[in-house]
């Protein structure tokens, strides 16, 4: 885990069907994972259907990374209850990165690959992974787990490290 891959920009689009943690809502928030770096997203106070369009950025180095997420409720006087977990491998993504140069897209919106859900991921229906104006973007939902229900939607970006277009 030397150079880095490239500067991933994740967009913390929303959540779907959230947990009751509180009396008759939760207070959610994200915490995003990828190698020893996290970062959070602002608490939306009293909702199960959150829209936080919160942008996190990480350095990847690992080609073989993987993004995890945990939701928690905010409480105020005790600790904050877990609303579920999920990964996303990275792989996908960043094999994409690296056929995007090969075949030279660079202007447009172009499909490249799509992630179907199964028993080895969290997706919860089919991602693409496409390339937008040289850009690799990556839309997709991922269902939480060891919880009754919720899902939440991510946009991930992945920006070439500087001097390697």
């Amino acid at each position: 885990m030397g150079e880095p891959l490239g500067l991933l920009q994740v967009t913390v689009i929303r959540g779907k069907k959230l947990v009751i943690r509180d009396f008759k809502s939760s207070d959610p928030y994200v915490i995003l994972k990828l190698g020893s770096e996290s970062a959070k997203t602002k608490v939306i106070n009293n909702c199960l259907n959150p829209v936080w369009n919160e942008e996190l950025s990480f350095t990847l180095r690992d080609p073989a990374a993987v993004l995890s997420l945990e939701v928690f409720d905010k409480d105020r006087f005790k600790a904050d209850d877990k609303m579920g977990h999920a990964t996303l491998s990275l792989q996908p993504l960043i094999s994409v990165a690296r056929l995007r140069h090969v075949v030279r897209v660079s202007s447009g919106e172009t499909t490249l690959r799509k992630v179907l859900p199964d028993s080895d991921n969290c997706v919860s229906r089919e991602s693409t992974i496409s390339c937008i104006d040289g850009e690799v973007v990556q839309s997709v939902w991922l269902k939480l787990c060891a919880v009754e229900s919720g899902e939440i939607e991510l946009k991930i970006k992945l920006i070439d490290p500087p001097g390697t277009k």
